[in-house]
């Protein structure tokens, strides 16, 4: 028992890193976002289609990596999309204009997304029933932890050495996770679909047998990460469009970050005693709460509970669909199963900030763009309620 205990934690901290390298990348984004602005001159549409391009790469690496995973197994894939994360941001170093950027951040996304379907698949293979649950969520804790490094470095360090550097640092720190990787475990017992094309697989998914799940499922990821990367890739710049200056808009967000650890444990405690979807439904209706509440605020004490409270319930939100998703499909077709559903929410990562943009330009106010993620998000809620089944594939 003790054993199982010690394998679990270290599986716990090593697939971690998946969560705490995606956020940091994710989160430093939304912060070199303002300053590049200003460097570049960078309208707002511009503006929207850096923040966008990342998730078109990320849609891209959910797909193509989930099926690979599948085939040529979890360990060597995802070692194999934190390289490419590591060389994006290296590359990211010396980019001289937006155009370059832009190409970096797709090559980089397809790393990034490659990552978490591939690293919630791990975790599902070897854990069952509550535990699985409970694991899957507690991984995605670790996207908190990566935020809020992406927050201190902004705070702290990137005024004194500029983004570039800064950048620099976390694809160095991705070095050393994969280091960490060396120690994933072997992989056993588990069905290889080395003879499966990739349209082959896909169909499996679209079965009948998966079919419900997989569009609901598609569907829900589509709900939460528009609103997700929509409302937090724009943070900073929301917190200067409301007369906060760019230093104290990093030091906001950082202590909206700490109110998302809170958030993953309860739901991990949660899930534990409470039907998943009861839990799930909770955090959406408290996403789409503190969204119009955050739409709505006018002063920094209001700024600030209502967005600690968005922090809290949205990425909540999206540990128990971390927990949810990969039990849904056997394992010869997790991989796939779980990178097409990222996927398809993947394209409202890309379209959620492109959109946020777009509405600026055209002169909507921050209470009417927020106003959106509340429609989109009440969406999911009845796509959760009328569609999506509790129970789990049996391994």
């Amino acid at each position: 028992m003790d054993e199982d205990k010690t394998t679990g934690a270290k599986l716990l901290w090593v697939i971690g890193t998946a969560w705490l390298f995606d956020a940091l990348d994710v989160a430093l984004l939304s912060f070199v976002m303002p300053v590049i602005k200003v460097s570049w001159q960078l309208t707002a549409g511009q503006l929207g289609a850096v923040s966008a391009v990342t998730s078109l790469g990320m849609m891209i690496g959910a797909l193509g990596c989930g099926y690979l995973a599948d085939k040529w197994g979890r360990k060597p894939v995802l070692i194999g999309t934190l390289l490419l994360f590591s060389l994006g941001n290296l590359l990211l170093t010396v980019t001289p204009n937006v155009e370059w950027f832009l190409v970096v951040r797709l090559i980089t996304g397809i790393g990034l997304g490659g990552e978490l379907p591939v690293a919630a698949t791990i975790i599902a293979d070897h854990f069952t029933g509550t535990q699985r649950s409970r694991m899957l969520v507690l991984v995605d804790s670790f996207w908190a932890f990566g935020w809020i490094v992406a927050a201190l470095l902004s705070f702290l360090i990137m005024p004194h050495i500029g983004w570039r550097l800064t950048v620099l640092i976390t694809a160095l720190m991705g070095l050393y996770a994969l280091l960490m990787r060396r120690h994933l475990p072997v992989e056993q017992g588990r069905q290889q679909s080395e003879k499966i094309a990739f349209g082959q697989a896909l169909r499996r998914v679209w079965s009948v047998e998966y079919r419900r799940s997989t569009i609901c499922l598609s569907i829900l990821w589509f709900v939460i990460m528009f609103a997700y990367y929509g409302m937090f890739l724009w943070l900073p710049s929301v917190l200067v469009l409301r007369g906060f200056s760019l230093v104290h808009g990093f030091g906001y967000t950082v202590l909206m970050s700490l109110a998302q650890l809170p958030g993953y444990y309860l739901a991990s405690w949660l899930i534990g005693v409470v039907k998943r979807k009861a839990v799930l439904t909770t955090y959406l209706i408290g996403t789409v709460i503190s969204a119009a509440a955050f739409g709505l605020a006018n002063n920094p004490v209001m700024i600030i509970i209502s967005g600690a409270w968005l922090s809290f319930f949205t990425l909540g939100a999206w540990g128990i669909m971390i927990a949810f998703t990969p039990g849904q499909f056997a394992p010869a077709v997790r991989g796939i199963g779980m990178g097409f559903a990222q996927s398809i929410g993947r394209i409202g990562a890309t379209i959620g900030p492109f959109l946020v943009g777009a509405l600026m330009a055209l002169g909507f106010g921050i209470t009417a763009i927020f106003m959106v993620f509340v429609a989109v998000l009440l969406l999911g809620i009845g796509v959760l309620l009328l569609g999506l089944p509790n129970q789990e594939h049996a391994d």
